[in-house]
Formats: C-alpha cells, structure tokens, sequence
C-alpha cells in the first residue's frame, strides 16, 4: 500500500475529503512527528528522516532541496498547497522523475480578501488607531480613500486578476503589470496595461502578484521603491525575496512610500528583531494569506486529487509545475 504524507499544521490530524480521497485511491495516510515540520526549519537529514517510507507528500512549506529529494528515492508525487512552488528544486525533481503539482484554482480568492485586507488596514490605519483608542487616546488625523485611488497590480494571474475584480467594485481604477496578459480579460475589465516604471509612478496602491524567480527576485530595491508614487502603499502578499526589506525600510521612513502591508518577508517565520516592526506605518500577517478555511480545504483537496489522479494512471495537466517528466514517469 503506498502512503502518503499530509504536513501542513492545519491539516495535521483532521479529517476531511482530501483525506477520503487518498483513503479511497488505496492510499495509507501518515503525518510527520513533528507538528512544524512544514515551516522549512528542518536539516536534509531530519527531512529525509521524516520522509522513510512515503510515497507522495501533500506539502506545505517543507524544503525540499535536492540533496532532500536524492535522499527520498520512494518519493513519487510532491503535491503543494497552494501556488508557489519555490520551496521544492524543480530542476532536480525533474531529474529524478517527481512530479511535482500545485492547486491553481483553490486560493486566489483568499490571497486577494487578505491583499485588500491589508490595504485598508494601511490606509484606514487600523492598527495604531485600535492601540491608540484601547490606550485612552483619540485622533482627528484623516485618513485616505480607496474609492477613486489608482491600485497597480504587478502580475495579473489568477490572483491578480481576483484582486482586478475585486477593486474595481471599490470603485478603483486599475493598471497592472503583466508579461504574459490574458488581453480580453484586460479588455472586459477596463485594466491599462502598463510599463513597470508607468506602474510604479502611477499606483495609489501597488500589490504585488507575481511568483518568485531569477526576474522578479529583489525587482522592488531602492531604485524601483524610489521611482513610486509619492504617497503611496505597497502590499505583498506573495513571496518576502521580491522586495528588497532593507530598501523598503529607508522607503517607508524618508519615502516616497506613506505605508505598506505585508504577508510576506525574506526570512520566515520572521524574527522579531526585523527593524520593519518598530514602524508605526506598516501592517503586517503571517503568510497566511492564502488560508483560510475555506481556502485550506480547497488546496488540500486539491493537492489529494493530484496524488490520487497520478495513482490512478491519470495526469493532472493543469496542475503539474515540471511537464517534461511525464514522458519516462511511472508509479
């Protein structure tokens, strides 16, 4: 019987129709010993550890290096929660025939709800408010608007475009970023595409919706961070590294930026010591922002049905992130 290994903390032990779904494929169903196994901490040695004797990993944020994957050779199917997949070394999963699969149309409307949360927690100034009330002050100071404001969106996939929808029904007008558009969804929606330097100068609001790679790794430093609108807000809510932190602290504090809303850091879990945090001027999460319960149980089901499907003699299509291992891939 082939087992599978479930690691994300909020699927730890619960049961659910992911966990039917794989029970049902003939799957025998395992959880690691340690209940933050998922968060990344783990040496190759404890991870590999973790990994005697399964077949498929319904993943979260586990590292999956390739002297990890070259130390699980029963390792078959990497099914990750969610969008991102820098977490697992593609190239090498190629190599050794793992397919890894992702869950494309399980959480982009949650990651937008969290985006949009942000941006207004930064613009209504939520969180120093709710301090200064509980703490017997008060404030006159104004704050600002969303309705009539300019929201830039940098990359316009699935959760871009939620966030688009989403924003324009604020009553925003919204320009996005985009190598690869989808033209007639722009067209529909009445979204400029423009330049990143149009996007930059242009944006009331700037959310960043793009994955991670050798492009966009570090593109918002200190000159991208300088040329933004005076005044404005930078949301990430989707990778730390495609932000420059030390180069967003300087922004936030001398400008041009007013504010900014983050998910996501260069180092996670982030340590408290980060010189962001004592900025009275930033919101922040716990890269939560594509899980909430109705989202958690979409990818999990999501990320099962991959496994399960692979098992099964299928192929995934839509969800597979390394195609060229299909060709010589067998249970």
């Amino acid at each position: 019987m082939p087992t599978v290994l479930i690691t994300p903390e909020a699927l730890l032990e619960q049961p659910g129709p992911h966990v039917d779904r794989l029970v049902g494929a003939g799957f025998e169903v395992r959880y690691p010993q340690d209940r933050s196994f998922t968060r990344g901490h783990f040496g190759t040695d404890e991870t590999i550890a973790q990994f005697e004797g399964i077949d498929a990993v319904l993943a979260g944020g586990e590292r999956l290096t390739e002297a990890v994957l070259e130390g699980c050779p029963g390792l078959r199917s990497i099914a990750r929660c969610g969008v991102g997949f820098d977490r697992v070394d593609i190239p090498a999963a190629t190599r050794l025939g793992r397919v890894v699969t992702i869950t494309p149309t399980a959480n982009h409307a949650a990651v937008a709800e969290q985006a949009i949360a942000l941006m207004f927690a930064a613009a209504k100034r939520v969180v120093p408010h709710d301090r200064l009330v509980r703490s017997g002050g008060w404030s006159t100071e104004p704050m600002q608007p969303i309705r009539g404001r300019t929201l830039g969106i940098f990359g316009l996939g699935r959760i871009g475009r939620s966030m688009a929808t989403r924003c324009a029904s604020l009553g925003m007008t919204v320009i996005a970023t985009e190598k690869y558009p989808d033209e007639s969804f722009c067209t529909e929606q009445g979204i400029e595409l423009v330049d990143f330097d149009t996007l930059l100068a242009g944006s009331d609001y700037l959310s960043i919706h793009c994955p991670i790679n050798d492009e966009t790794r570090g593109v918002f430093d200190a000159g991208a961070l300088a040329r933004m609108k005076p005044g404005s807000v930078l949301i990430n809510t989707a990778r730390g590294g495609i932000i420059v932190e030390s180069d967003l602290l300087v922004a936030l504090q001398d400008g041009p930026l007013s504010a900014a809303g983050l998910d996501v850091f260069e180092q996670e879990p982030a340590g408290a010591d980060n010189p962001l945090f004592a900025l009275e001027n930033i919101v922040v999460s716990p890269h939560l922002a594509g899980a909430d319960v109705t989202s958690l149980q979409d990818m999990a089901n999501e990320a099962a049905d991959c496994i399960a499907t692979l098992y099964e003699g299928n192929w995934p299509e839509a969800a597979v992130v390394n195609p060229d291992v299909r060709a010589n891939w067998s249970w």
